[in-house]
């Protein structure tokens, strides 16, 4: 699974470098990356228009989960798939936002059930639902301000480290 994870990052990679400047950026996310967090955002901004999936993990298809799942293994951690895992691998930070930071909202009655990955500006990218693409949205979009429930930030000490 790793190993087709990383070869289908390394293909999107090349291909987006050999498609140069035809696309406008989409993210305010730094262009090096220094942290796996700005990583993993970086790859996240680059599937954006990938359609939804449920248990979507890969740029066939994501699910809000798999997304992160799929642009954190890219970016270095191996992190579980499902938004009650990654709520239990990572820590509560409160509104002290970096680049790469999962933020957790309650969808249709549901606890945090849906999550996103920070980018910057109160922006932040997720796979939506079912018929919709990955995309870039707003915290202060009043839909997701009030559905908002925290900010989570992954403790190197849960997560295991790709070689």
């Amino acid at each position: 699974m790793r190993k087709i994870l990383l070869l289908n990052t390394l293909f999107y990679f090349i291909s987006f470098v050999l498609s140069g400047c035809a696309t406008v950026p989409t993210g305010p996310v730094p262009e090096n990356p220094s942290t796996i967090g700005e990583k993993a955002a970086l790859t996240a901004v680059s599937m954006i228009g990938r359609p939804y999936k449920y248990k979507g993990d890969s740029p066939a298809g994501f699910d809000c989960s798999g997304l992160v799942q799929y642009s954190y293994l890219a970016a270095g951690l191996d992190v579980p798939h499902g938004t009650k895992a990654l709520r239990n691998r990572t820590l509560s930070i409160g509104r002290n936002l970096q680049t790469g930071d999962l933020l957790f909202f309650n969808e249709r009655g549901k606890k945090s059930s849906h999550v996103g990955i920070y980018l910057e500006n109160d922006t932040f990218v997720h796979a939506p639902s079912t018929g919709g693409k990955v995309r870039k949205d707003s915290l202060q979009d009043p839909y997701w301000r009030s559905s908002f429930v925290e900010a989570r930030r992954f403790n190197e000490l849960t997560v295991e480290k790709v070689q």
